[in-house]
């Protein structure tokens, strides 16, 4: 029964047209050796990055401190415009930031909870790093923190989060697409109700920008975060923050630095903030980061986004299926239109199996909670989910997942 399943959904898909998103397999040149199914966590390395390292190296050797003036003292803004058009923002209204949990923090940063208006909506399913930075920073600056539960550990109802969202509501800081199951929060909602009662929104789109459309002029969203780490195959130490034209120029962050400062170069002791995108900067911006950072989304933005989103669906049914064929509990949404771009799914020994995975150079990770995940993106052949999934049913079978078990690691720690 399996493998009929299993067949009919294969041949179903190698029935669709060329996949002409596979012609950028050769931009990355990890998948000439690995089947690599893990872009929702680090995605693959372009083949233009080195060079581009090479040119910071180049320049930092060739023009010393002189090379501020010749481009990377602009790179953090400069950058976020090869962002914006990902996101369906304009030029100059995206910084690069170090992570999102600064970013964030940045928006919270800036808002004046004192009053009635004092309250941070969040979910219980938000990336926890940035709970963490706002609960501890909401006792510094006097908020309140309203967490919205979950009732499956999946998914976040939407009535109970809108009628957190009242006019005691200052911001709500939501993911756009949960961490653990893909889900996707609908945004332009989110931010409709929020705006109607006079909050604001600040998106985590970390898991979002890259893999499925994001359009922050539609949503009216007034930040929104990312980072080029998973999807957009740009590198760690690049995240960025949208601000949008309300918001842009008039709003002040407590976390700031001389990058913010109207004059910074005239190392004025009183703070005057830049005008624009300018002022939702900090300090020395780390630029060997944002010389990796572009490559990836330059190719995002060439294969198209509404082609990676299609090509995402049809493999993540495909995995769906597999699944189900298997008796594995699955944790993502059925609906393709609240699924992002990740599938996880309990397999017996599930630990042990992504072991055996990672062994045969089939790249996924596990999460405690969500099981063995999976993370196709549009350079992915189908047959490399195939194999992934027959790796899975030979580990299970031969019971090869023994060799990977807590005694064997253990035993191999010590």
């Amino acid at each position: 029964m399996r493998d009929n399943v299993r067949d009919n959904v294969r041949n179903t898909m190698r029935d669709h047209m060329r996949d002409d998103l596979l012609d950028f397999r050769d931009e990355f040149p990890i998948l000439d050796r690995a089947n690599y199914l893990v872009s929702n966590s680090l995605g693959a390395m372009p083949r233009a990055v080195p060079d581009r390292m090479a040119e910071y190296t180049r320049e930092w050797a060739e023009l010393g401190v002189r090379a501020w003036a010749k481009g990377w003292w602009d790179m953090p803004v400069c950058v976020g415009d090869t962002i914006a058009p990902l996101i369906g923002a304009d030029a100059r209204s995206v910084s690069m930031q170090p992570n999102v949990s600064i970013a964030q923090s940045m928006v919270l940063s800036a808002m004046d909870f004192t009053g009635d208006r004092n309250t941070v909506v969040m979910t219980e399913l938000d990336f926890p790093s940035v709970r963490y930075a706002y609960e501890r920073l909401a006792q510094r600056f006097g908020a309140r923190v309203v967490v919205v539960p979950s009732d499956d550990g999946l998914t976040i109802d939407q009535d109970r989060l809108l009628a957190a969202i009242d006019d005691r509501v200052r911001l709500v800081s939501v993911s756009h697409v949960l961490f653990k199951s893909a889900f996707i929060m609908d945004a332009d909602a989110i931010c409709a109700h929020a705006h109607s009662v006079g909050a604001l929104v600040s998106l985590d789109a970390y898991h979002s920008v890259g893999i499925i459309p994001v359009d922050v002029r539609r949503s009216g969203v007034d930040f929104l975060t990312g980072g080029v780490l998973k999807w957009l195959c740009g590198g760690p130490g690049a995240a960025f923050l949208y601000a949008s034209p309300a918001v842009r120029g008039t709003m002040e962050p407590a976390i700031t630095g001389w990058q913010a400062h109207a004059h910074p170069f005239a190392f004025e002791q009183a703070m005057e903030y830049a005008g624009g995108i300018e002022r939702w900067l900090t300090g020395t911006p780390a630029i060997p980061a944002l010389f990796a950072a572009t490559a990836g989304p330059e190719i995002v933005l060439k294969a198209g986004i509404d082609a990676i989103r299609a090509k995402s669906i049809r493999q993540t049914e495909w995995l769906i299926t597999a699944a189900d064929a298997r008796g594995y509990r699955v944790h993502a949404p059925r609906d393709s239109a609240q699924r992002g771009g990740t599938v996880a799914f309990d397999v017996p020994h599930g630990h042990e199996v992504a072991q055996f995975l990672l062994s045969r150079n089939i790249i996924v990770d596990y999460r405690v909670g969500a099981g063995i995940r999976v993370g196709p993106h549009f350079y992915t052949r189908d047959e490399e989910l195939d194999a992934c999934i027959g790796a899975i049913d030979e580990c299970l079978s031969t019971g090869q997942w023994e060799r990977f078990s807590q005694a064997a690691r253990a035993a191999v720690v010590t």
